[in-house]
């Protein structure tokens, strides 16, 4: 006898229940062994509970580790797969971003999903491979790999110190019009080290932006002066377009470039190659406006 599409239908059906059934009786033992409730029934849904969840996430990273290891120990295995990428907004887009055509040649296996976004990403809860990041590290679950120093830097445009006089103090600021970081005020206190001992000024201005590259575009214009990081402005100095100022003093590092990424006793090759890739780029930063 033919079947038709009608009968493929009900022994999808079929299956799908009997599945459901074999699945809903596994959890069940496994609630009743563990004590606790790992999903929410209702006739409508089913979802995870707050500890199914994390029980949840522990097993996939797991069988996570299991396909890497297979991965890893396979004789000239080349690392493929999905790569979840997490960039800061303007440091990304200038300088990883370039980088970018060759690792892509070196791994092509490799499916890159990058995100860009100034605020600290929760890793595990996002699900992401790896990040890199220009800011203190706050999350000790976390592994991380410095990358590369980084430089702070005072600079104008040419523009500007033409019109309103270079400062050759850190007292002098004070006669400037200095850009300044919105709600971050620690960022807003520029300190010193020179020939008088440690200084500290609190900027005062009348523009300020969440967005370091509004800013280096303001100063670029010739609005007014900026602090940041020569990973950002040290292109710029090197070609003339700003100016640095006040070099006879420490402007007090920022935190480093770094690479973090979730622990596991396994390293994911993906995660491991990008790691590598990036470190062995910046051996020679190539944002440093000293650099040939």
């Amino acid at each position: 006898m033919r079947r038709t599409s009608c009968d493929a239908l009900l022994d999808c059906y079929f299956y799908a229940c009997h599945y459901r059934k074999t699945v809903s009786k596994i959890v069940g033992r496994l609630e009743s062994r563990l004590g606790v409730r790992l999903l929410q029934r209702s006739t409508r849904r089913i979802s995870l509970t707050a500890e199914g969840s994390i029980y949840a996430d522990s097993a996939r990273r797991i069988l996570n580790d299991i396909k890497e290891a297979e991965i890893a120990i396979q004789p000239g295995a080349e690392p493929r797969g999905r790569l979840r990428v997490s960039l800061p907004s303007a440091f990304g887009h200038r300088l990883i971003v370039p980088l970018l055509p060759a690792f892509i040649d070196r791994y092509p296996a490799i499916e890159l999903e990058l995100m860009f976004t100034d605020a600290i990403v929760d890793l595990l809860a996002e699900e992401t491979d790896v990040a890199v990041r220009v800011a203190a590290q706050s999350d000790s679950r976390l592994v991380v790999r410095r990358l590369a120093p980084n430089h702070r830097v005072i600079c104008a445009s040419a523009r500007y110190l033409e019109k309103h006089g270079t400062p050759m103090t850190p007292g002098d600021l004070q006669h400037h019009t200095c850009l300044g970081i919105t709600s971050r005020g620690g960022l807003n206190i520029w300190e010193f080290d020179g020939p008088d001992g440690p200084q500290s000024m609190r900027i005062r201005s009348p523009i300020e932006a969440n967005s370091t590259e509004a800013l280096r575009r303001l100063a670029l214009a010739g609005v007014g002066i900026i602090r940041m990081s020569e990973i950002l402005v040290g292109p710029d100095i090197r070609v003339g377009r700003l100016t640095a100022v006040l070099t006879g003093y420490n402007h007090h590092d920022g935190p480093p470039i770094c690479a973090v990424y979730p622990p596991g006793r396994i390293l994911s090759p993906r995660v491991r190659v990008f790691v590598d890739f990036l470190a062995e780029q910046f051996t020679n930063p190539p944002w440093l406006h000293g650099a040939p």
